[in-house]
């Protein structure tokens, strides 16, 4: 199923400037200074949208929402790919661009500093309308890599702000500098990095201008995964220009298990499909899974998530209540709670009294 607010918009505008400029926080887990991340920087700041770029020092992948801040006030050694020397403090801007942040923190750190430290002393405490991470150098599909990836991590920070947010990922996964960007490729196309970037952007687009002026980009608590596959670009044209639909989280997703090798006596990671993973509890059950969209082929997976892990009101979840009770009491509306045996409930009544019921 192509993402109903998305398709429309990119067959018309995509490769052309939004006419909607609005402010952003962007961040990643790769670092401030990955090809991916300074693409976006660049192509959103020409299409004219106010643009902070606050990103770990070094690369930070893998930390999930985990906010780890730096016990020392200068790097200890030097940021990557050596742009910020060894000494220097652990917070500060790219030396060639003032609106470039560096922070020797994990990602969702760096979302943090970047809303109470950066923003309000060094930019008049703007308003964020919208939190960007990544492109991300990988894949982060399926509800495995929501709880691992950096790159989300930061994200669901600035949701758990108030902000609404997307996180960008790529399955062109060589860790490079934007130092490093090719100008021209054997395909004729842009560097895989700056068509990751301009997907992004298009997201980004689709979104500005299917939005009425002055409201939120997203609902409060929800948030935007997207995935883009394999950018063939420096090679040829097999994968330049991908489609974009919209996905759910679960579906193929793959989870870890531990592999052990007699040999060394030694463990690793192996891929593990199970149905814990992939069930269906939330959203549009008729939606293809994002791992399996963007594995394949050629198309970008968009999925719409929230940060409300509650599990929803139904037969399983009542189940569960029955299971529990007496033991757990559930409050009404009143703020007091039912102490009333389980025996003497019915059904409906539990259903009745169930406090997203009583809304």
């Amino acid at each position: 199923m192509r993402f109903s607010i998305l398709s429309a918009t990119l067959a018309a505008s995509c490769f052309f400037a939004s006419s909607s400029a609005i402010s952003i926080l962007l961040g990643n887990d790769d670092g401030f200074a990955a090809a991916q991340v300074r693409e976006f920087y660049r192509l959103l700041k020409a299409d004219g949208h106010d643009v902070v770029l606050v990103a770990p020092a070094d690369n930070e992948s893998g930390q999930g929402g985990r906010a780890v801040f730096t016990t020392s006030k200068n790097l200890t050694v030097p940021s990557e790919f050596n742009i910020i020397p060894a000494g220097a403090p652990s917070l500060g801007r790219d030396p060639t661009d003032p609106d470039v942040w560096y922070y020797n923190g994990t990602p969702a750190a760096c979302t943090y500093v970047a809303l109470d430290y950066v923003i309000p002393n060094f930019y008049d405490n703007r308003t964020i309308d919208l939190y960007l991470g990544g492109p991300n150098f990988g894949l982060n599909p399926g509800p495995f890599y929501y709880t691992l990836s950096g790159t989300i991590g930061g994200t669901y920070a600035a949701i758990q702000r108030n902000i609404p947010a997307i996180a960008f990922s790529g399955a062109n996964s060589e860790q490079r500098s934007y130092t490093w960007i090719n100008k021209t490729t054997a395909s004729g196309h842009p560097d895989p990095a700056t068509i990751h970037a301009q997907l992004a952007l298009d997201v980004v687009t689709a979104l500005v201008k299917g939005s009425k002026p002055g409201e939120r980009l997203l609902p409060l608590g929800y948030g935007i995964n997207v995935n883009a596959p394999f950018i063939t670009s420096l090679t040829n044209d097999t994968c330049v220009s991908p489609s974009f639909y919209q996905t759910r989280i679960t579906g193929g997703a793959m989870t870890d298990r531990a592999i052990y090798n007699k040999t060394t006596g030694l463990f690793t990671y192996g891929n593990a499909m199970t149905e814990g993973l992939n069930t269906c509890i939330n959203g549009d059950c008729s939606l293809p899974g994002e791992t399996d969209v963007v594995d394949d082929g050629c198309s970008v997976a968009v999925s719409v998530f929230s940060i409300d892990y509650t599990a929803p009101l139904g037969a399983a979840n009542t189940g569960i209540r029955d299971a529990l009770s007496p033991l757990v009491q559930f409050p009404n509306k009143n703020g007091k709670m039912m102490i009333k045996a389980r025996d003497t409930l019915t059904r409906e009544e539990k259903e009745a009294r169930h406090p997203l019921r009583q809304a």
